[in-house]
Formats: C-alpha cells, structure tokens, sequence
C-alpha cells in the first residue's frame, strides 16, 4: 500500500489514474481504525478500482473542551490494518499542509447541522465540512463512503456535495456493531468495564422504539419517553438528547408518518456515544 503525506502529490496521482481510467473510491478517517472502518474500506474497494482510505485527525472538528489531544491514534496499526484489507493507498497529510499558518476559510453546512449533535457541539459541522472538503479536493474521489452511524454528519456531506454540486457519489454504510450490540466507534476505548452495561441501553433503547412502532405507536412524545426511560434506568448514563427527525431534513417530528430517524447521544462517564435507527412503519 502506497503513503501519501503532501496534497500536490496526492492530486498528481489522482489525476494520473483518472486519466487512465480508474474509479476511485474514498474513506475518510480520523484513523485508530475499528471494524467499522474496514468494512467501509472493503466497500471502497469493490465499488472502486482504486481504495484510498485518509488518516488524519481534525482539529477543527472538536471544541476547546474537547478530546482532541487525547483522541486515540495509532497510525503503524492502521496502515497495517488498511494494508490488510486491500486498500491502495493511505493519505497521511501533514496539518500544516491541511491548516497552514493564517487558514480562514470555512465550509458551513446550515440547516441540517442545526439539531441534534449541532446543538450541543457547534463547530462540529463546520470542521467537518471543511476538512471533508479539503481532503476531496486533494483525493479527487468519484465514490466516497460513509458510515451511517454518524447519520447526521453523512446527510451533511450529502448536502455539501449537492450544493457545491461536487461530482462524488456519496455513499451510505450500514452501522457496523461489536457482539454486544454497542455501536462501534474509535471512543468505546474510553469506556471503562464497569460503564459496558450503560452504553449498551443505547442499542436497547433503539429496539424498543422499534417495537413500539411495529406495534402501532406514533406518537413522538410516547416513544422518545420510553427511549429515555431506557436509557437512564439503572444509573451510569447522562442523555444528551434523543430525537425523532425526518432523516432527510433533520428537523423534529412530533407524529411518525413515514421513515423516521431515531438519533441519540449519551453520555456514559465521559465518553460520549451515539447512535441511532431509521424507524420503518410495518407492512
């Protein structure tokens, strides 16, 4: 597997293989790689000729308060897992190749960023969307892919793409889980043993609002009740919010006529995780 670490470079190879054919396809990372990763990787792979898979984590994605110095890294790992899993290349940019001194300019996604994670994380999105940005033009993708755990964030990069009318197909991948059922995310690592039981109502709570639907419910204020009941009940577990919104708009449903996201963000000690489901209406 061929490491990149300068943007020009990157965009000369790029542009050698699109003059020779090949259809890349791009996951983006802020690397300490997780199953969920590979498997977005694999689906690069087969949806492209060429795998490139970024490395780097984004300051400008987190707030000052934030874990960004504390964020877990390991990129001899990851490039090894990369390599193993058939990727083609690995961009490692430099941050100050990505953020040179006196960078100002910034991509901001508006309405879809304003609930959920945009409520309680305001410059997220907009370190997102930049650094997504940045790392497209430099990887020139025809493909790029994305886990739908971060719903919120794909239908950012979705509507960037469609607004910017960049030329990349941008696709969806269904959230990968550990055996348990926890959502697998580069920050489960912070969970200590014993906050295991709490994180894990995550997955539950999602159940049983499916449940409650399946069996006809549609009231938003009913289900999200029972969703927060679940969460908090057994202690260990602070909730940031959970949320039914149309999945495309991100806007708050108060009654389930149609697909419905589910999104939540709990805090569990000092990790916070998130997940979330697409509420289908039976038959």
């Amino acid at each position: 597997m061929r490491i990149i670490e300068n943007i020009a470079e990157m965009q000369r190879l790029a542009d050698t293989w699109r003059a020779g054919g090949e259809r890349i396809a791009f996951v983006p990372t802020m690397g300490f790689l997780h199953e969920g990763h590979l498997d977005l990787m694999r689906t690069a792979r087969k949806l492209g000729t060429k795998a490139v898979v970024s490395i780097f984590v984004n300051p400008t994605q987190f707030a000052p308060t934030e874990d960004f110095e504390s964020y877990p890294r390991d990129l001899q790992r990851d490039l090894d897992l990369s390599t193993a899993v058939g990727t083609d290349l690995a961009f490692v940019p430099r941050m100050d190749e990505m953020y040179p001194e006196r960078f100002q300019t910034y991509v901001n996604v508006t309405q879809v960023t304003e609930n959920l994670c945009g409520m309680s994380r305001p410059v997220f999105f907009r370190g997102v969307a930049t650094v997504v940005s940045k790392l497209f033009h430099a990887v020139k993708p025809h493909i790029a892919v994305f886990g739908q755990k971060d719903f919120q964030q794909l239908v950012t990069i979705r509507r960037m793409v469609k607004d910017m009318n960049m030329d990349i197909d941008i696709v969806g991948h269904p959230i990968v889980r550990e055996k348990d059922g926890l959502a697998m995310s580069s920050r489960n690592t912070y969970l200590k043993p014993e906050e295991r039981p709490a994180a894990l109502r995550l997955n539950r709570s999602l159940k049983e609002a499916r449940e409650l639907v399946d069996s006809g419910e549609r009231n938003a204020s009913v289900i999200l009740k029972a969703v927060n009941d679940c969460l908090t009940t057994g202690g260990g577990a602070t909730v940031d919010y959970a949320r039914l919104c149309n999945p495309d708009t991100i806007e708050d449903v108060e009654v389930i006529s149609g697909p419905t996201l589910l999104a939540l963000a709990v805090w569990v000690g000092k990790t916070r995780l998130i997940d979330n489901r697409v509420l289908e209406l039976p038959g």
